[in-house]
């Protein structure tokens, strides 16, 4: 999803909240930049400050039930003005936390008018059929699966969620150099450029756990840095819990739903968010290394290099950075590597 529509919506809803409806009769609204064929739909905020998205319907129209809270409301909804009288369907989010998500998913609303008016799809019923599609995306999408994730699989996510966040900020992109949660050997590439991340809260939290014998090969002509994360769970002020880290991405991200696609594959769902706040983790060191030759490692291709037959499989190491070499990378060098990661994906 592009940009514009998102944060076109995030506009309109901050004009309208220094401008509180009256009751909770009412609500404060304002048209957005695009068009059905019975009216523009509007942002609006009602007496309690939650956001709502209003596509206009015609009067016999009936809205989709099954969307009724705690998070979205969707309902019909008529207004009344001086001089006109519409219906609309009535998409509301209850929860403040999770604003920006719901921006996001009104941006791709937004789209898919915009769509369905560019290719002559537009009926009376458009907006409305726009509306149930993509909101039905976003509800598998943000829909709880399997178990929440427990302490170590945070840490893990929260490390892999800061050099993201680092990509993000240099790029609003990057998340698509994110690879990880679908299964890649790499939790960041961009092909030639990779990035491996682990984080530990253990005591040996110098030594970290290898998956595979190709997690530490690099890329073929390629570099591979590997991120190291020392962290210790928080009681105080200190540190960020991964819904921290998440909202900070969301933020800074192009593609909202890019993102939410990549953190439910990685077992992260914004339904959760409230299970894992109190779960806060503080940086206590940060290593990044450059995996070559001299990095103790076992791979596919020097155990082949080594006339070692590879005949085993799901193989799982551990390996001790804690004594010298191999030696962390300095600062510089590790902004140079984050910036060639972007330029190996432009």
């Amino acid at each position: 999803m592009s940009g514009t529509m998102r944060d076109e919506v995030r506009r309109r809803w901050s004009d309208l909240a220094g401008r509180p409806a009256s009751s909770a009769r009412h609500l404060r609204t304002t048209p957005l930049p695009v068009n059905t064929r019975i009216g523009p739909p509007l942002a609006a905020l009602d007496h309690e400050g939650h956001r709502h998205l209003l596509v206009p319907i015609a009067s016999d129209q009936r809205v989709r039930g099954g969307v009724d809270g705690p998070v979205l409301t969707l309902r019909k909804r008529p207004l009344e003005g001086r001089d006109t009288y519409q219906n609309y369907a009535d998409l509301a989010c209850l929860r403040s936390d999770l604003d920006d998500v719901f921006t996001g998913l009104c941006g791709d609303v937004l789209e898919e008018i915009e769509r369905r008016e560019t290719e002559a799809l537009a009926t009376s019923s458009g907006g409305v059929k726009a509306l149930h599609r993509v909101l039905d995306r976003w509800r598998a999408l943000l829909r709880t699966g399997g178990p929440p994730l427990g302490p170590a699989r945070l840490a893990a996510l929260h490390g892999e969620l800061s050099v993201l966040l680092r990509l993000l900020r240099l790029d609003p992109g990057a998340h698509r150099l994110w690879v990880g949660p679908s299964g890649h050997r790499h939790d960041f590439t961009s092909g030639s450029e990779a990035v491996e991340v682990k984080a530990s809260t253990g005591n040996d939290s110098l030594r970290i756990r290898v998956h595979g014998l190709r997690q530490l090969e690099a890329p073929a002509g390629g570099n591979l840095r590997l991120a190291c994360f020392r962290l210790e769970r928080s009681h105080g002020p200190r540190g960020t819990s991964v819904v921290d880290l998440v909202e900070r991405a969301m933020a800074l991200c192009d593609d909202e739903g890019a993102l939410l696609r990549l953190l439910a594959e990685a077992g992260y769902h914004p339904a959760d968010a409230e299970r894992y706040r109190s779960v806060v983790f503080a940086v206590t060191e940060e290593r990044w290394y450059l995996v070559d030759a001299g990095f103790p490692k076992l791979t596919s291709a020097g155990l082949a290099a080594a006339d070692v037959p590879v005949t085993v499989s799901d193989v799982e190491y551990s390996v001790d950075l804690a004594v010298e070499p191999p030696r962390a990378l300095p600062p510089t060098r590790v902004e140079r590597h984050l910036e060639a990661l972007l330029e190996g994906d432009a």
